[in-house]
């Protein structure tokens, strides 16, 4: 089904999507990769629904893929052709007109060190031959369980220089048990992939939330930071004192709520939102990015979701032209908030307006920094030449 070529336009996309809602590994996989010009392709992305086997994904491409470079991650949902979606699979093809790539597995991530991860991005980009006028940028796809993030994209920040960084964590819808990257025909758990591309397209980052800062503020008094807990705020249990600023029962909160009411961390002149994931045993805390003794956490506030939406992907070139199509990442705390405010069908008419293909994360990487409750993506600006496929 849905492999989409021709935007809304009526303009040729630089990709091919292939999206399937079959319920098999190789129903879905053969469905998605119809008329992949397997010759032409670089490489190919694939964002995996929960309800399919990562392992058992990876294995299907493997076979029915054998000679195409293959990406990808478990998902906490997919933006496809048609938006926001959860029983997705998506593959994206890239073609080798416009791209050239070069990849590493981090693994074991929990166990890695900056150094060791500097290095090991150092020797990718040292050993993948620079093509004249071409640029780079970095994505990277990390177990969304390890809680290795932050100190995964400041190594390779500090690794790969000046060349951008940005992705996801992956995730496997609500559940929080498990999730994986694909590399190499395998699915693989606490590890990370980093995928240094080259690219002949014009290329703009983005990132946005849609959360300003408030004057309540509050102070981590006791935390664990190795595992995101945080056991007080101002020197009670985390959870009673974080309901008491947001005006709720510890009972009564909820995904609902931690996405409604984040906490935001100042770095600089910006705001990064700190999100909760669910309440601890003794009234803690988890949170799904670092957290520290002695952090400094202000209580967000909400603005207008589908306008930031709106605004953050209307990003035009320096030659007016609109993106071809952005590959996008986008926290799961974000679609719950539309979700629960009846908001999916609007949204997704302004994620397929502007072309975005990717899917809901556990946590974003942007330009170095471990994110969450934002959208990230790179947007890729139209060849000049002819359609490549």
């Amino acid at each position: 089904m849905n492999i989409q070529s021709i935007n809304k336009a009526g303009q040729p996309l630089t990709v091919k999507v292939g999206v399937s809602h079959a319920r098999t590994p190789e129903a879905a996989v053969r469905e998605a990769s119809m008329g992949f010009a397997t010759h032409a392709t670089c490489f190919v992305l694939v964002f995996v629904p929960d309800h399919l086997e990562p392992a058992a994904v990876a294995q299907e491409i493997a076979s029915i893929l054998p000679s195409t470079t293959v990406f990808g991650c478990s998902t906490a949902g997919q933006i496809t052709t048609l938006g926001y979606e959860d029983d997705a699979l998506m593959m994206i093809a890239f073609p080798r007109r416009h791209f050239r790539c070069s990849s590493t597995l981090i693994k074991p991530l929990r166990r890695a060190s900056i150094e060791r991860t500097a290095a090991q991005a150092r020797m990718l980009a040292s050993r993948f031959p620079h093509t004249a006028n071409w640029k780079r940028v970095a994505l990277v796809f990390a177990d969304g369980l390890s809680k290795q993030e932050d100190l995964l994209v400041a190594a390779l920040n500090a690794g790969l220089g000046d060349v951008p960084v940005f992705g996801g964590s992956a995730g496997h819808g609500l559940a929080f048990d498990e999730t994986f990257v694909l590399h190499e025909g395998e699915a693989h758990s606490d590890a990370a992939l980093l995928l240094l591309l080259e690219t002949d397209l014009c290329f703009r980052a983005l990132g946005f939330d849609h959360f300003l800062p408030t004057a309540k503020r509050m102070v981590v008094t006791r935390a664990i930071p190795e595992e995101r807990l945080v056991l007080e705020i101002n020197g009670a249990p985390a959870a009673r004192e974080y309901a008491r600023y947001v005006g709720c029962q510890v009972s009564e909160l909820s995904p609902k709520v931690f996405a409604e009411n984040p906490v935001l961390v100042r770095n600089g002149k910006s705001w990064h939102v700190r999100a909760i994931q669910q309440v601890a045993d003794n009234d803690g805390l988890w949170f799904l990015s670092a957290i520290d003794d002695g952090l400094v956490l202000t209580l967000g506030q909400g603005t207008e979701i589908l306008e930031t939406l709106e605004t953050g992907l209307d990003i035009r070139c320096s030659k007016g032209n609109n993106p071809d199509f952005i590959l996008g990442f986008d926290c799961y705390l974000r679609r719950l908030e539309i979700e629960q405010n009846d908001l999916v069908e609007d949204a997704s008419d302004i994620l397929c307006k502007h072309r975005v293909f990717g899917f809901n994360t556990y946590g974003e990487q942007h330009l170095g920094v471990h994110v969450n409750q934002t959208f990230v993506g790179v947007a890729f600006y139209p060849p000049t030449g002819d359609l490549l496929f």
